[in-house]
């Protein structure tokens, strides 16, 4: 049995560190607020964007474009959003086993656009291709970085370096549900108008100006709102994970505190009744 000092000594350990994550969830109670607040006002653009892109592909017809089929390289290249920093439960995690989980994919062919580190460090330990390090832009996404990634990852499309791209981040969908996602970005899917669509009004859509040159408007805007609707989510989603993190530690560790203080209780007991025992055989003795 641990000696009283022992025990002492854990269970001031214990308190120090309560203390730490109780401070660490009221910090993220805070950022989650806030980000939570972003995320609300960028999420009705992000959600039109995809809905309006993907209504307007699905009415082009046979129509080909360089961003409408698929690449001619192998390589799969996935942004990758996870945040700088741990003690978030399984947030970082979740989003890296979206990758190397993935059956379909040869490791070989994929390069990682790592935005945090927590995801870089994971990939790059698992033997995943670090493409390009970006830890500072999830720390204040802001549009223009994500209109910059998308413009080098579209380059590396139209020249054949790269065949895919994916996302993978964590949607929000509240405080307490954070959902891992896989999005594919390029090659855009769509689905081809069927002849009973188009006549319950689903025409095949006319471009003005010509449609490869929409498309060529379009589409980076789609991709770049899909990449910055991702990190506004993203870090909502982390601090929402960092907060139920924390609570759950700050719980353990009373429930930790307690038991060491019933611990403490019983050898302190102990101790003096083996000190009464002493004194009572010493008086005995004597007698």
């Amino acid at each position: 049995m641990a000696s009283m000092r022992d025990i002492k000594r854990r269970k001031s350990s214990i308190q120090g560190t309560q203390q730490i994550t109780k401070a660490m969830k009221l910090v993220s109670t805070v950022k989650l607020q806030r980000a939570r607040a972003n995320a609300e006002r960028s999420k009705s653009y992000f959600d039109c964007m995809y809905n309006t892109v993907n209504s307007i592909l699905s009415r082009v017809g046979h129509i080909e474009h360089k961003y409408l089929l698929p690449g001619k390289s192998p390589k799969k290249a996935v942004i990758v959003i996870t945040s700088n920093r741990g003690l978030a439960g399984g947030y970082n995690s979740n989003v890296v086993k979206l990758i190397t989980k993935n059956e379909n994919w040869n490791q070989e062919d994929v390069v990682i656009y790592a935005i945090g580190n927590k995801g870089r460090e994971a990939l790059a330990r698992s033997g995943y291709e670090i493409k390009e390090e970006l830890p500072e832009v999830i720390e204040e996404p802001a549009y223009a970085d994500a209109m910059q990634l998308s413009a080098r990852l579209l380059a590396a499309f139209a020249a054949d370096e790269i065949g895919e791209i994916y996302l993978a981040y964590t949607s929000f969908k509240n405080t307490v549900s954070h959902v891992p996602t896989l999005l594919k970005l390029l090659p855009v899917e769509m689905e081809s108008t069927s002849e009973e669509q188009i006549h319950d009004g689903g025409a095949i859509m006319n471009f003005e100006p010509e449609d490869v040159e929409a498309l060529d408007m379009i589409v980076p805007k789609y991709i770049t709102s899909l990449i910055y609707g991702a990190m506004m989510e993203a870090v909502a989603s982390e601090n929402g994970a960092r907060m139920q993190a924390m609570d759950n530690a700050t719980s353990n560790a009373e429930e930790i505190i307690s038991d060491l203080s019933l611990k403490y209780n019983r050898a302190r007991q102990g101790s003096i009744t083996q000190e009464l025992t002493e004194i009572i055989a010493g008086a005995e003795a004597l007698g």
